[in-house]
């Protein structure tokens, strides 16, 4: 089963805008030197080129719970994953990269935090056996990716593998493991949305118009696929014991809270819609 490795850039997509952030000087976005040059860039090409699982990862993903949350900006995906960690039951998954620790607000990154930090030959050794779910080059300067061995120590433990994924990238797990769980988190009307959206600070125009175009984008895909389950966060603590249920197939009433989700879904894409028309 081949396909191009495009995964990791949805679930990297915020930590790279995050650097990209970071590293705004008068406006304009700047190179910082100090990052890593990919050494063995042609040979990551060549094996992510014709990435194949192996035949252990695929029985894995086929044998163990995998749920990703997915979810327009501010949906509240975080904060349910948080609060499910507490009950013990979840493992969150993190990455591999073959960058180095960045210094963060004053905080040094942490081994098995934020990413696992492995050298380049471990993670191009890793990739030739399959044992990633998804990696990917990024800008040249590292490759970075969800390695089959975090999902080995969630079903090791006897506990759910977690983590979130933006929408466009959903596709290309549901084709190596359609186990997976896909639950899609939505706001329980637009006007509650934007509370949400500007509770954290004022955004500016601009990033609010982005953000909802955004999110008409992640609604059409979603509402077009059939492997979601539409999920309404009305308060963060009912909502995670709602996806735990869903998770746990201790949830009775499934179809209804899935149709009562999509049409919540269908009523915000068109006020988003409808809303956009007037920016």
């Amino acid at each position: 089963m081949y396909r191009k490795s495009l995964l990791f850039y949805y679930f990297h997509y915020k930590a790279l805008a995050l650097c990209c952030q970071e590293c705004q000087t008068g406006g304009l976005f700047v190179i910082l030197t100090r990052m890593n040059q990919l050494q063995n860039k042609a040979d990551f090409e060549a094996v992510l080129q014709k990435y194949q699982l192996s035949n252990a990862a695929q029985k894995l993903l086929h044998n163990m719970k995998f749920v990703l949350l997915v979810g327009p900006s501010s949906s509240g995906r975080n904060t349910i994953i948080n609060e499910l960690l507490k009950s013990g039951h979840y493992h969150y998954v993190v990455s591999d990269t073959t960058r180095s620790p960045r210094e963060n607000n004053g905080i040094m990154e942490q081994n098995g935090v934020e990413y696992w930090f492995r050298s380049e030959q471990d993670i191009l050794a890793d990739l030739k056996k399959g044992a990633f779910l998804e990696a990917a080059i990024i800008h040249g300067q590292q490759v970075s990716g969800i390695s089959m061995r975090e999902l080995e120590t969630a079903a090791g433990q006897g506990k759910v593998a977690i983590n979130e994924i933006e929408v466009v990238g959903a596709d290309n797990v549901h084709a190596a493991a359609p186990n997976t769980i896909f639950l899609f988190i939505l706001p329980p009307s637009f006007d509650e949305w934007m509370t949400r959206m500007q509770s954290r600070g004022k955004l500016p125009p601009e990033e609010v118009k982005r953000r909802l175009q955004s999110a008409v984008s992640e609604l059409q895909i979603a509402l077009d696929r059939d492997y979601f389950t539409f999920v309404v966060n009305n308060t963060f603590k009912h909502t995670a014991e709602t996806v735990d249920m869903l998770i746990t197939n201790k949830q009775e009433s499934y179809e209804l809270q899935h149709q009562n989700g999509r049409a919540v879904a269908e009523q915000l894409l068109a006020d988003t819609t409808e809303h956009l028309k007037n920016l």
